[in-house]
């Protein structure tokens, strides 16, 4: 449950998400899930069949958020830690389960902390 004044909301993407990265698609989805959380930009959330999964090397690192669960990573040549996905989320974020969002999407600097 998420205290008063924090909110998450999961729905669909305003339309077509595309991640690039060294001039090489990682993933291209008409089906990505955008997830709007008080105080963070939105993440956008694809399902691994739109996600070039073959790249993607498990890290082993995990993180905890009080909102969404625990976060598994992966990397990618070069980007350790560059994709996450919420695999057991907690019920409010239900449709997040196994999605990829990928680090630094959308320009934004920050790690996926929070995210």
């Amino acid at each position: 449950m998420t205290p008063p004044g924090h909110r998450i909301t999961v729905g669909p993407a305003d339309g077509p998400v595309r991640v690039e990265r060294d001039g090489r698609v990682l993933a291209d989805s008409e089906r990505a899930l955008a997830l709007r959380e008080t105080g963070c930009p939105v993440r956008y959330y694809l399902p691994p069949e739109d996600v070039a999964t073959e790249l993607l090397v498990p890290s082993g690192t995990t993180t905890y958020c009080p909102f969404k669960g625990t976060a598994s990573y992966w990397s990618l040549p070069g980007r350790p830690d560059a994709v996450w996905a919420y695999l057991d989320p907690k019920p409010e974020v239900a449709a997040i389960r196994g999605h990829f969002c990928f680090y630094g999407q959308e320009g934004d600097p920050r790690g996926p902390e929070g995210s």
